[in-house]
């Protein structure tokens, strides 16, 4: 639907740019914004301006960072030793939600995938061979998305230590809590037949 409202058009398609925002959310947003303060609003352009303005990647890891440094890298109470190798930051705040994991992390930025021309030279890879040689990695956790493009990566990794002595393992894959046999997908079930454990 448009409007005889080029500013508000503009917003809403603006809004519709976002992962998973439709015509119907993005015109929601759009009335949102009208809705708020003005003040509200500039500080929501302001904070908008600055997260692209100030945030860049960690020069360690490839996270997210506001400085040279991420905050994961910069605590000294993490597990050393051990990395979790993930595709974006994004995944870092999904693992670090689980309460699990303690360990530091390194971001490929993408997977390896010859049909779009994304090979190793475009991600992040190299660098973790450097990590393994300076800091004394002992374990690396292979977290990438159970995905055609994310195992080859997991395989590509583990060819490329495959002299090291880094203990290679990846996110046990399985049926999740709290659900039923009739509705999970046969790769999912297969998986976690071959990933089963003792009672």
């Amino acid at each position: 639907m448009k409007y005889g409202l080029p500013l508000l058009q503009a917003l809403v398609e603006h809004f519709r740019k976002l992962p998973g925002v439709g015509e119907k959310t993005a015109r929601r947003l759009a009335f949102a914004v009208l809705d708020m303060e003005d003040g509200e609003v500039r500080n929501f352009a302001e904070t908008l301006l600055q997260v692209k303005e100030k945030i860049g990647f960690c020069n360690r890891c490839g996270n997210l960072a506001e400085s040279d440094i991420c905050s994961i890298c910069a605590d000294r109470s993490r597990t050393e030793g051990v990395l979790c190798v993930v595709e974006r930051p994004a995944d870092i705040y999904v693992l670090e939600g689980s309460g699990q994991y303690r360990g530091r992390y390194h971001v490929l930025h993408g997977v390896l995938s010859p049909l779009d021309g994304i090979g190793p030279e475009d991600l992040n890879i190299e660098s973790l061979r450097e990590r393994v040689a300076v800091e004394g990695i002992r374990e690396i956790i292979i977290a990438t998305n159970p995905s055609v493009e994310g195992d080859t990566t997991s395989l590509y990794i583990s060819r490329m230590l495959k002299d090291s002595d880094v203990k290679l393992t990846r996110p046990a894959r399985g049926i999740p809590l709290g659900s039923s046999l009739e509705f999970v997908d046969r790769g999912t079930i297969s998986k976690a037949l071959e990933g089963r454990e003792p009672i």
